[in-house]
């Protein structure tokens, strides 16, 4: 049986809210940066915090060409890459 794939719409607000966690994680590897040295033990949140934004963006490009594998008539690439203005913010609350 195969499973059912994700609709524009459910494409559409994934591609939003992964964008917003990109855009977060990337705002707190630059803390880190500033805040502590990139290298040596100090320096592995740093690298970690890399690392997650490298296989999320490597996570949201396969969704963008699975986005128009299943809808190649409607897909845009702003589905996963959004303009910043239309991305999920992404925050903890303060």
């Amino acid at each position: 049986m195969t499973k059912p794939r994700l609709t524009l719409e459910e494409h559409t607000d994934l591609g939003r809210t992964l964008a917003g966690i990109r855009d977060e994680l990337l705002h707190r590897a630059t803390q880190i940066a500033h805040a502590y040295p990139r290298s040596g033990v100090e320096g592995a949140p740093y690298k970690r915090l890399q690392a997650a934004l490298h296989e999320l963006d490597i996570a949201r490009t396969e969704l963008d060409h699975a986005l128009f594998r299943e809808h190649p008539h409607t897909g845009e690439t702003t589905i996963y890459y959004p303009h910043p203005e239309d991305r999920s913010m992404v925050r903890p609350p303060y």
